[in-house]
């Protein structure tokens, strides 16, 4: 099999009988790769509260605040779409950008310029040291894929890993058709 290379919007999936807490089912968007290490978000992991009622001083917004990994769990990240009209975001791959100036994020949102559909928070993040993620690569732990901008923002988080591995088709659509054994009795 072909060593894919995992850069800034690589996207992984947890392997589908992976029993870590954390990552089960787990779909990682990598926003960050350099030398040092690896930093993404687990997309499909909302919690049950809603991003106005973790940040002091937030403006009323109907959006669910995100588990992001279990790295730094009392900080908040973001991931939108509105990288032209937010200062200081970082491009992470097509549609996608990371972060900003959180002062202006919070005045679009009063003015009604950035929604839900737009934007997503997330509480914690995941990163990997050194070559951590390239081994757990080759110990077969990830499957590697490329984002889509639809993945964060339109499809339903809680179905978000099964639709992934059915649109990359072949032996990983029928993996994705496996049900989640933790779940069954």
């Amino acid at each position: 099999m072909e060593h894919q290379k995992i850069s800034q919007g690589s996207l992984l999936l947890a392997e589908p009988f992976m029993l870590d807490v954390y990552f089960r089912r787990a779909a990682i968007l990598i926003c960050d790769k350099h030398e040092e290490g690896t930093l993404g978000f687990i997309l499909n992991k909302p919690l049950d509260v809603k991003v106005d009622s973790i940040i002091n001083d937030f403006p009323e917004f109907d959006a669910l605040a995100y588990y992001g990994g279990p790295v730094q769990t009392d900080s908040v990240h973001f991931l939108h779409t509105a990288g032209d009209i937010i200062d200081d975001s970082q491009f992470v791959c097509d549609g996608i950008y990371w972060g900003g100036n959180f002062e202006k994020v919070k005045v679009l949102i009063t003015q009604g310029l950035l929604h839900p559909g737009n934007i997503r928070f997330y509480v914690g993040y995941t990163g990997w040291s050194k070559y951590q993620l390239e081994a757990e690569i080759e110990d077969k732990t990830w499957i590697i894929d490329e984002m889509d901008p639809n993945y964060l923002f339109v499809f339903k988080p809680d179905k978000l890993w099964q639709v992934i591995l059915e649109n990359k088709g072949n032996t990983h659509a029928i993996l994705g058709q496996i049900d989640d054994f933790l779940n069954l009795n």
